[in-house]
């Protein structure tokens, strides 16, 4: 592929000029437009050391609203970015829906890396490949315009530039180490760059070669790309509102799908002695705050995910399982409706950014899975994104467990009766009136709608790198040691 590229390629000074005052009026036009139709634009620059990348950045952003975009050089990650997932840091400075973000080096550069460093673990950076494959699906899928650019230059091309650079005191700076390893290793990275483009070229986020020894011809190539991609983008309808009704609209044949409802199988009539409960509590209270210590120690990034009905006591559960850890080391991440900014961004972009570095312990009441249960039911978001929501979730949640965190899933199950008594409960109560709200009330009308989404995402995202528990919890005792019993059972074996 980068050996049929004539790198021989050059465009006369004043055809250049001509063609680019009118690329930039376009180009700023388009941005305009990109605004006003909330269409979010991702631009990746990769490419050999020397090739230009940062030059033709410039180049590039001479014709933008600098109030419209932000420009990320993503450099070797700091600590605080190797203590979490391999794709949080690219995840946290996607752009709003609207703006432009563009990476000066992205994603692909440590899978790069490890391809020819460590080529011998073929599974690692294949896995990666397959991880970037997912993400810039997920965030394409969102309706995000994914651009991106690959710079080459011989090898030769790339020696007369470092030594021109090394010649010159003021850009010395801009020489490393790894960019003279790269030359050492010019031939063996050119096999992996090829297969990296083999493998990550999609519709959806395509490669664009550029020929890049002649500065004016490779700065008119990216515009010329640019531009008619955010043409095209902008012909394309956006994400429309949903026009189905809310709760008549859950798919009532869906129960066909599975062998039989997960929730019919929870016996709710589990209990537990006062004094059995006070015992095992305490014995396993001390043993998780044991364990803290010891995931802070092996850097085990832990996530405890809370789903249930209304009332079903998710907060009380929270309260036990904390109770005698080191609040120095965990965080719990309350998740109520998304903000305007928020809702700005893919539907997970929120999440990412409170997953727990290394050593760490986050708890989230109520999670993800308001994408396939609230949104769903409600009718906040179309069918074909909750449908592709199930799948997106597992690939998180994969991605997570390959980070080497340990993923805990509750769902709280209480029957249509015992829910009514706590309602009645908290309504009675002035110290509990704070609890209930009129939405519970009107949530509870379609418990039928939810009770469908339940089953059908329990069946769905019950993986065997993050399998669901299912908590009896009409009995609050029991469900609290229940929920504690299966984070000690599952952090005993990290």
């Amino acid at each position: 592929m980068l050996e049929k590229l004539d790198l021989s390629k050059k465009i006369a000074k004043d055809v250049y000029n001509e063609k680019m005052a009118e690329l930039r009026l376009r180009l700023g036009e388009l941005q305009r437009q990109a605004k006003d139709q909330e269409l979010p634009v991702v631009i990746v620059f990769e490419g050999w050391s020397a090739s230009g990348k940062g030059r033709l950045i410039n180049e590039l952003l001479q014709a933008l609203d600098p109030r419209g975009f932000s420009v990320f050089a993503m450099d070797e990650p700091t600590l605080e970015e190797k203590a979490r997932p391999f794709l949080r840091r690219y995840w946290v400075r996607l752009p709003a829906d609207g703006r432009i973000a563009i990476f000066d080096r992205s994603w692909y550069r440590a899978v790069l890396t490890d391809r020819v460093v460590d080529e011998g673990n073929r599974h690692h950076w294949q896995q990666g490949y397959q991880q970037i494959n997912s993400f810039e699906k997920q965030i394409a899928d969102h309706g995000t315009l994914v651009l991106k650019f690959f710079l080459h230059i011989s090898k030769g091309e790339q020696k007369k530039r470092f030594k021109n650079m090394g010649k010159n005191d003021a850009n010395l700076w801009r020489l490393h180490e790894s960019d003279h390893w790269q030359h050492a290793h010019y031939d063996e990275l050119g096999v992996a760059i090829e297969e990296m483009l083999e493998k990550t070229d999609f519709s959806h986020a395509p490669w664009t070669l550029v020929e890049a020894e002649d500065q004016r011809f490779a700065a008119l190539k990216i515009y010329n790309q640019v531009v008619g991609a955010l043409e095209a983008a902008l012909q394309k309808p956006r994400r429309q509102a949903v026009v189905l009704e809310p709760a008549e609209r859950v798919d009532a044949a869906v129960m066909h799908d599975l062998d039989s409802s997960i929730l019919d199988k929870a016996d709710l009539s589990l209990q537990v002695s006062a004094a059995e409960y006070k015992k095992r509590t305490n014995a396993l209270q001390e043993e998780l705050r044991m364990l803290q210590y010891s995931l802070f120690a092996k850097h085990v990034p832990t996530v405890i995910v809370f789903e249930g009905w209304d009332a079903a006591g998710k907060g009380g559960c929270i309260r036990r399982l904390t109770q005698k850890l080191d609040p120095r080391g965990y965080g719990v991440v309350p998740i109520g409706a998304p903000n305007d900014l928020e809702r700005r961004h893919h539907y997970l972009w929120r999440f990412w950014r409170e997953f727990p570095r290394a050593g760490e312990i986050a708890i989230f009441d109520r999670s993800w899975y308001g994408r396939v249960l609230v949104e769903r039911v409600e009718g906040f978001c179309q069918q074909e994104e909750w449908k592709r929501a199930y799948h997106e979730i597992n690939e998180m949640e994969e991605q997570l467990a390959l980070a080497g965190g340990v993923l805990i899933k509750f769902w709280l199950h209480i029957d249509q009766e015992e829910q009514l008594q706590r309602f009645q409960e908290r309504q009675d109560n002035s110290y509990k009136q704070w609890k209930i709200t009129p939405e519970d009330w009107r949530n509870r009308e379609k418990w039928q709608a939810y009770r469908q989404a339940v089953d059908e995402m329990l069946f769905r995202t019950s993986t065997v790198k993050a399998p669901w528990t299912l908590v009896e919890a009409n009995s609050k005792n029991y469900a609290r040691l229940k929920v504690l019993e299966t984070v000690v059972a599952a952090l005993r074996n990290h």
